[in-house]
């Protein structure tokens, strides 16, 4: 299930929400019992994944750049 990140504007806090995706636009009150809350933006980080592959060289420029066309 999705968390999301929201802010208290009264006490400054911040704090994860788990919830559905078709929840995510619905309010949140904080751990503090605050309602005035605002959804923080999030990023996301991509890791562990592959390597883009590396040319050998020449010309770059896509297929035909390359030399793979015949």
């Amino acid at each position: 299930m999705p968390r999301y990140d929201f802010r208290c504007r009264a006490c400054g806090s911040t704090f994860e929400v788990s919830r559905p995706m078709a929840a995510s636009d619905d309010p949140a009150t904080c751990p503090d019992g605050h309602e005035d809350t605002v959804k923080l933006l999030s990023t996301v980080a991509m890791t562990g994944g592959a390597a883009a592959p590396r040319g050998g060289g020449g010309g770059g420029g896509g297929c035909c750049g390359g030399g793979c066309c015949g």
